[in-house]
């Protein structure tokens, strides 16, 4: 395989080199930069990681966050990332290098200030991304490994939103707002049931994974199939529900700006009145 050659050193463990056939990579490798100069030539052997990072704009935020990272936290991280990549199936969105990169050594120098870390939605979270969830604990307890530094579990919820953003290609942003709506859905159902809802149960674990999927539906504009004759019947029988099941159609609507179909009603509602018989 051709060698790479050194465009620039981020720091003795980090490069950025040019190769034929990859074109701008990431060279991640110990003592891989040090007493090196530009245009020098590195075996791929040296090389313990490597990785592309195709957009300019990635490229050039990963240039400006590394030289400032201490080194040792900076291996933590880049296991961390290399966890992740092995425990997922197809390639990681490649923002994943600098958004989590950067949130991490944010959320540590924050612990390390004795700043507390609170997540108000780290119990809907849990249930909307268990499996991100299981691997962002596994990069907590990397960094806690490497570093010594032990994030809180709130951050472990801030940790499983990043790596649900680079599995599934959405913005970060989007994913945020999604897990925020859930968040304010479930307040409105339990402010008009009265109640606070057991968030270890079953039935809220099926009504926190529903509203995801609707959320999801009404995002690709997915239709539903409404059982037939079934929507008077329940309009009728659980008149709260029902109205309460328009009621957070409606927020959806208001928040993700998009048609939410009737169908949707129905299966809400049943969903709601399964949490609402187990309260009474």
């Amino acid at each position: 395989m051709a060698p790479f050659s050194i465009k620039k050193i981020l720091n003795n463990n980090v490069v950025i080199a040019n190769h034929p056939a990859h074109g701008e990579v990431i060279l991640i490798g110990k003592g891989i930069g040090f007493n090196r100069g530009k245009g020098e030539e590195i075996p791929r052997e040296l090389a313990e990681k490597m990785f592309v990072l195709k957009s300019e704009k990635e490229q050039e935020n990963y240039k400006k966050l590394i030289p400032d990272i201490d080194e040792q936290v900076h291996a933590a991280i880049i296991e961390a990332i290399q966890h992740i990549s092995s425990k997922v199936s197809g390639e990681l969105n490649e923002h994943i290098h600098v958004g989590l990169t950067d949130h991490l050594v944010f959320a540590m120098n924050r612990l390390l200030k004795g700043m507390e870390i609170k997540n108000p939605f780290l119990v809907e979270t849990i249930n909307l991304y268990p499996f991100e969830y299981s691997v962002a604990q596994d990069v907590v307890e990397i960094i806690k490994r490497k570093t010594e530094i032990h994030l809180p579990k709130g951050e472990i919820g801030f940790i499983t939103l990043h790596i649900h953003s680079a599995i599934t290609n959405k913005e970060l942003t989007d994913v945020n707002q999604h897990s925020q709506l859930v968040t304010h859905l479930i307040n409105v159902i339990e402010e008009q049931f009265q109640t606070s809802i057991d968030k270890d149960s079953v039935d809220y674990m099926r009504l926190i994974r529903h509203l995801r999927f609707t959320i999801e539906r009404v995002i690709l504009g997915e239709k539903v199939e409404e059982p037939e004759n079934i929507t008077l019947l329940l309009k009728q029988t659980y008149p709260v529900c029902y109205t309460l099941s328009w009621k957070l159609i409606k927020i959806m609507q208001q928040a993700l700006k998009r048609p939410v179909y009737d169908a949707e009603a129905v299966y809400l509602t049943m969903h709601l009145q399964r949490l609402q018989k187990k309260i009474k």
